[in-house]
């Protein structure tokens, strides 16, 4: 189980990453791109240290999850389109997140499942 942990932990720190680095194509979308991914970035670092009270208390992830989904669901409301789709998949995502203790692989999947919604966020900024 502390494998796991340390696995979305990981996973986690990835995403927060990987929207920092979100390349944005035109001077409009660029700003709107930055903005998002900052604040992305500032959910995800905090989603992220919650998920370290993860190993004594599984629910906390779920909690922690619940926070950045409405987090991530306000700021999708200030945009529409592929952008605004983006971050409610992101949003979605970050909802359903749970530790299984029957079947850790599938929050691994969970957390994996997150990577293709950042993909998409750096789809919609291009």
């Amino acid at each position: 189980m502390t494998t796991t942990r340390r696995r979305l932990a990981i996973a986690s720190a990835t995403l927060s990453f990987a929207l920092l680095t979100t390349a944005c194509g035109a001077i409009g979308t660029a700003v709107d791109c930055n903005t998002v991914s900052q604040e992305v970035t500032t959910i995800m670092t905090d989603f992220n240290k919650s998920m370290a009270t993860a190993a004594a208390d599984p629910k906390a992830l779920e909690t922690a999850g619940a926070e950045a989904s409405a987090k991530v669901k306000t700021l999708a409301a200030d945009y529409d389109g592929e952008l605004g789709s983006a971050l409610n998949d992101l949003a979605s995502g970050l909802e359903g997140m749970k530790i299984d203790a029957q079947n850790p692989t599938a929050t691994m999947d969970s957390v994996q499942k997150l990577q293709g919604f950042v993909t998409k966020i750096q789809a919609a900024c291009t």
